[in-house]
């Protein structure tokens, strides 16, 4: 690992340090070994300082620094010059998380980014600290310690807006409560063992996602790559002026199930497909194959799980639970997924409490 030079910065963690990480579970762990944190929709970031020096690295390592220059000025103007934390790069517009406005931050004219640092301000939510002063390296340390050691560091912090402090709880029934209902700034729930030290690289934790269902009309598909075989169908809703709208896709049907419902597909193609957001319009969502696609008349409908919603599309592919021949298309409206826009208890909790 490259380190940094003791002449330039007395810190004992690399910068290339890689994250540690969580396993995916489908429901939270029981017993009293636990303590649970809200995953938060954004981009996780691992921030060093050194007097002035401030570096903020992305879980791949790559540098995020230049992406966020008020996150950068807010931690360097923190009266505390020398640390290592870990947490979650976000951005709060209205009462909830934008990932959209995260992403719109990874542009290469410094004078957008500047902008938009002006516009949509990011922060840091807190969840770990691997070193304060007093601590060059807290990583052999169990959670409640480093826990503790961010909660001192946060104190101290005095209320910067660069920073929030991520709740957390030994209370796996509230923690359960939180995948109900903090609305979409909300990605899932994070188990960590409360003794366990910070392992770099290691999926020593374990996240339950959020994951809710929706009924959508098929508006048409696009075959397997090189295959005259239906590779995924593309997904509609209908907003509330009666267009159908291109909101995501699911791709989770079996060989088996290829050439039936291929020949099914085929039977029902033509217009009018989507009437409002197509595959292939300007998008940053947009592929080369987003042209690739044939249009079906608004006559199937499927019940998909989906994990996140962002600008209104499922981030994500889905995955295709059922059909749903009792349903009619007209009522596969956007309507279900309102709930995702809400805003949050948790996260309006803490933004108060980071206020207040």
């Amino acid at each position: 690992m490259t380190r940094v030079s003791a002449d330039a910065a007395p810190l004992a963690i690399p910068l290339d340090l890689e994250p540690m990480e969580a396993k995916s579970a489908d429901e939270l762990p029981q017993g009293g070994d636990w303590l649970f944190e809200p995953k938060w929709d954004g981009f996780r970031c691992v921030a060093f300082r050194w007097g002035d020096t401030v570096e903020l690295r992305a879980k791949s390592g790559k540098p995020l620094t230049r992406y966020f220059p008020e996150v950068v000025a807010g931690l360097r103007g923190l009266p505390v010059d020398r640390f290592v934390v870990d947490g979650e790069l976000a951005i709060a517009q209205g009462d909830s998380l934008s990932f959209d406005a995260l992403q719109m931050r990874l542009h290469p004219a410094e004078s957008r980014i500047r902008k938009l640092a002006a516009e949509t301000p990011a922060f840091l939510i807190l969840f770990d600290c691997l070193a304060a002063p007093g601590h060059d390296d807290l990583r052999g340390e169990p959670l409640t310690v480093r826990r503790k050691a961010l909660e001192r560091f946060y104190a101290a912090c005095d209320g910067s807006p660069a920073l929030r402090l991520s709740p957390f709880t030994a209370d796996r029934d509230e923690a359960v409560a939180w995948l109900d209902t903090v609305g979409a700034a909300l990605d899932g729930v994070v188990a960590k063992r409360r003794d366990d030290c910070y392992q770099p690289g290691e999926r020593a934790m374990i996240k339950v996602k959020r994951l809710r269902t929706a009924d959508c009309v098929v508006g048409g598909f696009r075959y397997e790559s090189k295959s005259r075989e239906v590779g995924s169908l593309l997904l509609g809703l209908f907003d509330a002026q009666g267009r159908l709208n291109h909101v995501g896709y699911t791709s989770t049907i079996t060989n088996a199930e290829r050439p039936e419902l291929t020949r099914k597909l085929e039977a029902l193609v033509g217009p009018p497909g989507f009437t409002g957001d197509a595959p292939g319009g300007p998008s940053r969502w947009s592929t080369e194959r987003s042209s690739e696609w044939s249009p079906l008349r608004s006559e199937l409908v499927v019940e998909v799980r989906y994990d996140h919603v962002t600008g209104g599309r499922f981030r994500h592919g889905t995955k295709l639970l059922r059909w749903r021949p009792d349903k009619a298309p007209r009522q596969c409206t956007s309507e279900q997924l309102e709930s995702e826009a809400r805003p949050g208890r948790l996260l309006g909790a803490m933004m108060e409490a980071a206020h207040g």
